[in-house]
């Protein structure tokens, strides 16, 4: 199917036309948002509709009866989140004033359909294709965006931020408005706080097993994107990425860009993309980039995946960080144990309290970080304990341990975070020896990118149903569902946590417990070093002293 294959207002038998009148009044709605939401000028209103009409060889309304309009209270209702389906108990973007065009553009596809101008399935590409066109250009978004930034001037929207957060703060609610932000989707997806870990179930995010089949849906045929995250592939129709617009950064003296993520897992979560196809790397000018970043938009985090397979991100062959505009459980973690550093009196290094084995290096000297950050991560990279069974590199000589840092601002300066990762392999693990273990893999088999390892989960949508079952099994005091037979170990720890009790609230509470419990131990999993206080010799082996 094309942008061409539409049918005709023509092709509409005469007795059917009357169809159309709903077509037109839900284009003219669409219209009228993206003049109050999207920056589209009045003046282009008409031209623009007229481009829409154009698309579907629509050439005059039903019954000449000029152009139908939407009341005001309407329209407006049509912005609101709960038009939308969105769910304001869910997300902590939820308080924040959206405009979501998703109901408006229900009744375009119902209209469309109905009137035979695409088949229903069709929907969501012609959807793309009118939110592209109602969309402004990228060059007047980047234009607006620095305006914003550089003048302070705002829609008085941005909660009392200014400069560079201000700037992010519109460029998210437009990114939202013009539908690449699927944030009435999102506002759906089960979200909740156990064991100190942020858990959620994603409805729309497929569930990749494993990092081949997670890089293969990344891939892209044809040489053009080279893949799912150039810059190229700002309003590429091959992808539905009409609606898709990028920000301009500049790290580390080089061109970058920033875009949000379409299914983000937390408040504003986007990736930082380098301008150029090269591959993910860490190393010391990935902290120069990241405080960079931070530095002109502080409210945010970015960090960065561990550059290999199984404990990293899905697109290795592209340099990218992700981050955002919320605040993860690792972030928030306490000190285990704080070590000063002789060459620098103002920087120390914390144990974190955690899970996984992860530092936090805090300064308020951007070089300090650089040069602390990069001395662990050189350790680290070459660090080799056999009785722990750690390997640096496997016997053919390629690497396996890998950081993954992230930075925020925060009242003590700096924060780089530092989580070490090893994606070894054994018989007894062949999908790593650092991975979540198979017994968990009912809930998680995905590998443990960043944003798990900082403590947000993102579980696979298929669990809503099949907790469901456990739950009403547990509740009618039957055994456990054959179809649920992988979960055995979760449902033998969740019976004797409810220690017979079959009451609904309480069975969802436990079961809630036990996916945080889950979760804690798979961070645990993926913990190079199993006890702080390996990690605290690791950093005394570098001339570091316990405070």
């Amino acid at each position: 199917m094309t942008e061409t294959t539409a049918a005709s207002a023509e092709a509409v038998p005469a007795d059917d036309r009357s169809a159309l009148t709903a077509v037109y009044a839900s284009i003219d709605a669409l219209v009228d948002f993206a003049v109050r939401n999207l920056d589209l000028d009045p003046r282009d209103a008409d031209w623009t509709r007229n481009n829409i009409f154009a698309l579907f060889g629509l050439d005059s309304y039903g019954a000449q009866s000029g152009s139908p309009e939407v009341p005001a209270c309407e329209a407006a209702q049509s912005d609101s989140a709960a038009d939308s389906g969105a769910d304001s108990g869910t997300n902590p973007d939820s308080n924040a004033d959206f405009a979501y065009p998703d109901a408006l553009l229900a009744d375009f596809r119902a209209a469309a359909a109905a009137a035979g101008l695409f088949e229903a399935e069709e929907g969501p590409v012609y959807a793309d294709i009118i939110m592209g066109l109602l969309s402004q250009r990228p060059s007047y978004v980047e234009d607006r965006f620095t305006v914003i930034e550089l003048n302070g001037e705002t829609d008085g929207k941005t909660d009392g931020e200014s400069g560079g957060m201000a700037a992010m703060h519109w460029f998210y609610r437009y990114c939202v408005a013009n539908n690449y932000v699927k944030k009435a989707v999102l506002d759906k997806n089960p979200r909740f706080d156990s064991h100190g870990l942020v858990i959620t179930i994603n409805l729309a995010k497929p569930e990749f097993k494993n990092m081949k089949k997670a890089a293969a849906g990344n891939s892209v045929a044809g040489g053009y994107p080279k893949c799912t995250i150039c810059h190229e592939n700002e309003g590429f129709a091959g992808r539905n990425k009409r609606t898709l617009r990028t920000i301009p950064v500049t790290l580390g003296g080089e061109p970058w860009f920033w875009q949000f993520s379409p299914y983000g897992y937390f408040r504003q979560h986007g990736i930082c993309v380098n301008t150029q196809h090269t591959p993910m790397h860490v190393d010391r000018a990935t902290f120069v980039h990241l405080l960079d970043f931070v530095d002109r938009f502080p409210g945010y985090f970015l960090g960065c995946n561990a550059a290999l397979p199984r404990i990293g991100g899905s697109v290795l062959a592209h340099d990218h960080y992700q981050g955002g505009g919320e605040l993860l459980p690792m972030h928030k973690a306490a000190a285990w144990a704080t070590f000063a550093v002789p060459d620098f009196p103002d920087t120390v290094v914390e144990i974190l309290d955690w899970p996984g084995t992860a530092v936090r290096v805090v300064s308020p000297s951007r070089e300090h970080i650089v040069e602390v950050s990069d001395r662990i991560r050189e350790a680290w990279v070459n660090y080799d304990d056999p009785q722990q069974g750690i390997a640096s590199h496997d016997a053919d000589g390629n690497r396996q341990s890998a950081l993954s840092p992230s930075a925020i601002v925060t009242g003590r300066g700096y924060e780089m975070s530092l989580i070490f990762r090893n994606n070894a392999v054994s018989e007894e693990y062949p999908e790593g020896i650092f991975h979540a273990h198979p017994e968990f893999w009912p809930i998680k088999q995905e590998p443990i990118g960043l944003i798990e390892a900082q403590g947000l989960f993102i579980l696979p949508g298929r669990l809503v149903d099949q907790l469901g079952r456990l739950e009403a099994a547990l509740a009618a005091g039957e055994p456990l569902p054959e179809d649920c037979a992988e979960f055995h170990c979760q449902w033998d720890e969740i019976a004797a946590k409810l220690d017979g009790s079959r009451d609904p609230e309480t069975i969802h509470a436990a079961v809630e417990d036990e996916l945080g419990s889950v979760c804690e131990r798979i961070l645990g999993n993926t913990a190079v070093f199993k006890d702080e206080h390996t990690t605290a010799q690791f950093l005394r082996n570098l001339g570091m002293v316990l405070r």
